[in-house]
């Protein structure tokens, strides 16, 4: 069986290795491309009230990666160290799902200080995690949020709206329920994203992929708009999909996947899920 793997360029080599070690046929197709965000101040100014946050909610792991890259040094040289000062009087690490955990670990954040669901969590999102952050949630202390900015790929000189992370997502409902706790939430952009400008053979191996049988995987509903936009006249009625959460199963059915599969964001469960399809 083959598998698209439609991550950013720089995760999608894991899981095409992964996949590939458990026998299947995989094929990368980044459907989103990642970078820095062009005004990295905020970020810095994140970085200098490091102590006033009472934690810092990261959306993904490209979160993690972005900010982390502007950390100051003289924080840098406290990895791990969980006894330091900027850990022990520091902000809370909160991490929606497994990826962003483990890439807060690489960051050098100690385990103690990272807030994420279960491993066994039904599913991994927003709402998972505020029911294991609800009651650390002080009265006018503020959280920040960091997340990234979409950036149309023909707008070079795009601004972030300061206040687009307000509509649509799992992070725009953990921010309501931090001011209805009494609680400030503040956004920084840490990195954006855009569609990526595919070649014509991957718009070829993409079409071919929509009618053989291949089984696209989804860990974005962002992904599937993107491939909507760069292939509009594309039939999906006989694709297949295997999303990693409800919201994005909903924008693939949208889009017009003919078969639509749910599973946890983890390898392993994508592997039982594609064998449910063999």
């Amino acid at each position: 069986m083959r598998v698209v793997i439609t991550r950013p360029a720089g995760d999608a080599p894991a899981w095409v290795d992964a996949l590939q070690a458990a026998g299947h046929q995989a094929l990368a197709l980044p459907l989103i491309e990642v970078g820095p965000a062009r005004h990295l101040q905020p970020v810095l100014q994140a970085w200098a009230q490091w102590s006033e946050w009472q934690a810092v909610m990261f959306v993904s792991a490209q979160a993690v990666r972005y900010f982390f890259d502007s950390q100051p040094a003289d924080l840098r040289a406290d990895a791990g160290q969980v006894t330091s000062p900027t850990w022990a009087t520091g902000p809370r690490c909160w991490a929606t799902g497994p990826g962003t955990h483990k890439a807060l670990l690489q960051a050098g954040v100690p385990e103690a200080c990272i807030d994420s669901p279960a491993a066994d969590a039904a599913q991994f999102d927003s709402e998972a995690l505020w029911q294991r952050v609800a009651a650390q949630v002080k009265v006018g202390q503020p959280v920040l949020i960091v997340r990234g900015h979409d950036v149309c790929s023909d707008t070079a000189a795009a601004q972030p709206e300061p206040n687009a992370a307000l509509t649509g997502t799992g992070r725009d409902w953990l921010a309501q329920q931090l001011q209805a706790a009494g609680a400030s939430a503040q956004f920084v952009v840490a990195y954006e994203r855009r569609a990526p400008v595919w070649s014509t053979q991957q718009k070829a191996q993409a079409a071919q992929a929509a009618t053989d049988g291949s089984v696209w995987c989804f860990s974005s509903s962002q992904a599937i708009q993107h491939l909507a936009h760069t292939l509009p006249a594309q039939s999906w009625a006989n694709a297949r999909c295997i999303a990693t959460h409800a919201r994005i199963a909903q924008t693939a059915q949208t889009l017009g996947f003919g078969a639509v599969h749910l599973s946890r964001p983890h390898v392993a469960d994508v592997l039982r899920s594609l064998e449910c399809l063999a």
